[in-house]
């Protein structure tokens, strides 16, 4: 005699997802490093979702990252103005945009000047923002202001006593290769880089669009 296969119950619906909204509080707060370029807290927090718990956190004033471009000698193919510099963190000497942090008080706009002139020696006559990011919003407060300049003059560079800074005007096509190569490690160059192509192509493109419908 077959048995009856019991009935399977019914599946539950799935949960509707959590909508987090709101903001979260710091309910106490005290410094337990303080260092030269930064601080770190012990947070007790309240956060969206009724979550409560510590957090260690980096506290940083912000940074500011320069996409220096000489578009003068080759407009479809610009150069990208790249530093090569040890990084003590990293072991290695790495190629980066140039970068700096904003003093407490700055705005990013003059930070990207003082620190285009002092890295490399060059002056932009014109200046517009390409993106603002969080580093590593899980424990530090830094934000990464990557600063589009262009028209660029050269100069004397003027750096840190413990800066040894080497500089290399890369066409925009080599800094990809580098980047698709693995050659190129340092976060906001690869942001700043790729963001930066991706609107130069489609700006080409809106060009090329324009003069065939002309």
């Amino acid at each position: 005699m077959a048995t009856k296969k019991s009935a399977k119950p019914a599946a539950k619906p799935p949960a509707k997802p959590v909508k987090l909204t709101g903001r979260g509080r710091t309910l106490s707060s005290r410094t337990v490093y303080q260092g030269n370029v930064f601080w770190v807290t012990r947070d007790e927090v309240a956060e969206p979702g009724g979550v409560r718990g510590s957090r260690d956190i980096i506290r940083h004033n912000g940074s500011v990252v320069i996409l220096a471009v000489d578009a003068a000698a080759n407009p479809a193919d610009p150069g990208i103005l790249l530093i090569r510099q040890y990084r003590h963190a990293a072991g290695k000497i790495l190629l980066e945009l140039p970068a700096g942090r904003i003093e407490p008080g700055e705005r990013p706009l003059p930070a990207g000047r003082r620190e285009l002139i002092e890295e490399t020696g060059y002056r932009a006559r014109r200046w517009s923002k390409l993106v603002s990011y969080y580093a590593s919003p899980g424990f530090l407060t830094e934000a990464m202001n990557i600063l589009l300049a262009e028209d660029l003059t050269p100069g004397m560079a003027t750096p840190e006593d413990d800066e040894k800074i080497e500089l290399h005007m890369t066409p925009l096509s080599e800094v990809l290769r580098l980047i698709h190569a693995g050659r190129i490690e340092d976060g906001k160059t690869l942001i700043g880089v790729l963001l930066y192509a991706a609107k130069h192509t489609a700006k080409r493109g809106e060009r090329r669009t324009a003069k065939r419908a002309a």
